[in-house]
């Protein structure tokens, strides 16, 4: 009995819904908390927003806002998904050295989300690796 529970074959298993439930999750969060704000505050936050590459705060938010609204819409519907996860982990993974200094539990209990942070690099990297699944753009072009 606990080996037929332990291997759950009472519950259908198909990897390709999996990865679409995390490609969705992981890419609508994404996109509603910050893809959203970047693209709304555009104005304010290009004054302020950090520039890791010395390019200027405002084509450093560009870059950032093409990860959180356009990479993250493209991962949605599993179109250039690996690329799309690829470009997103390099501005998620820069943004949590530079800006949140690698901080997991956050200074001083401040809770600095850095579990979040590394959550999305998680999944965009699960993604990346699994591919965007049955379920995608992708997966409709290229089927032969």
């Amino acid at each position: 009995m606990f080996k037929h529970l332990a291997k759950s074959e009472f519950m259908p298993s198909n990897k390709d819904a999996g990865i679409l439930v995390l490609r969705v999750f992981t890419s609508l969060s994404l996109f509603l908390k910050h893809g959203v704000e970047k693209i709304f505050t555009f104005g304010e936050m290009s004054k302020v927003f950090s520039d890791p590459l010395h390019i200027g705060h405002a084509p450093s938010l560009v870059l950032a806002m093409l990860s959180d609204s356009i990479c993250s819409l493209l991962i949605l519907v599993g179109f250039g998904t690996r690329w799309a996860c690829a470009y997103s982990f390099c501005v998620i993974a820069v943004a949590w050295g530079w800006r949140h200094n690698f901080l997991f539990f956050g200074a001083h209990g401040a809770g600095d989300h850095g579990e979040l942070i590394v959550l999305y690099l998680a999944a965009l990297l699960a993604v990346f690796v699994a591919g965007p699944g049955r379920y995608s753009v992708d997966a409709i072009l290229c089927d032969d």
